[in-house]
Parts: C-alpha cells; structure tokens; sequence
C-alpha cells in the first residue's frame, strides 16, 4: 500500500464485517497503526492490521466487506501477512478469533494455525450472548512456504 490509508473506508468495511466484538472506528484504527510495530495491508475491500514484536507477530484484524467475500481476499491477505511477519522476523504468529466464526477458523486452519488456547466468554460487546475467542497459533519458520 503507498500514501495514507483512508481510515473511514477501512473502518467502513470493518464496521459491516462486525458486531461482536465490536467494530473499530476509524480514529481507533489510526491508534493501532500508530502502534509498535504495526502495520497495514490491503486488497479492494479488504485490510489486515497486525505486528510484531520481537519474534512474535499478532494478527490484530482482518476484514473484507461482505459483497467482496469468497474471492480470496482473505486468504491473500493472511498469506502476506505471514510473509510481512517473517520479513520483520517474526518466527511465530498468533490471532484470536471468535469461536463462532466458521469462515474465518476454516480460512486461518487452512494457512496452518492451530488451537493453542480458549479465552471464555471474550466477546461480550457485541449483540447476543458472549462468545469464547480461540487462540491460534503458527510457526512462521523461514525456509516454510508463504503462506
């Protein structure tokens, strides 16, 4: 990506692929970007925050908007993401995501993480009742493919 993310049409899209947890507007997007270590990819549609610190990188966010979904934005932008990670030195990746979210589980198993933990209960601002977040993890060894 070059120039100044447009932080309204990221927070857009975050704001219609979420409801619990709740959505990031567009000056807390800015907060994380303005982070140790993070940084920002993006497809039309779609965007990925993580960071690395030290060897470890977290995937913070990743979201399409709903009528650019099933079109492998997702898995491309994971697949950068673990090369962005490696590339900063990262030897290991970790994300939460919402145990509910089938999409998302099948998509991050599919690019080799694993369960690691359960935080119960983690979700809680959003509509409905709680949902637990999963904790995934992989290795991001620098001879492994990129993805």
């Amino acid at each position: 990506m070059t120039g100044a993310p447009d932080l309204p049409t990221l927070a857009a899209i975050h704001a219609a692929s979420f409801m619990n947890p709740r959505p990031w507007s567009a000056p807390e997007l800015r907060a994380l970007l303005d982070g140790l270590g993070a940084f920002l990819l993006t497809e039309p549609g779609g965007f990925l925050i993580g960071r690395t610190v030290a060897d470890e990188a977290e995937l913070l966010t990743l979201a399409v908007a709903p009528d650019r979904r099933r079109g492998g934005i997702g898995a491309r932008l994971v697949a950068a993401f673990t090369a962005e990670a490696r590339a900063r030195g990262a030897v290991t990746a970790f994300l939460e995501v919402a145990a509910d979210n089938t999409a998302a589980l099948a998509l991050y198993r599919r690019h080799g993480f694993a369960e690691t933990g359960r935080r119960p209960r983690y979700y809680t601002d959003g509509p409905g009742a709680p949902v637990d977040a999963l904790v995934l993890c992989r290795a991001l060894p620098a001879n492994s493919p990129k993805t």
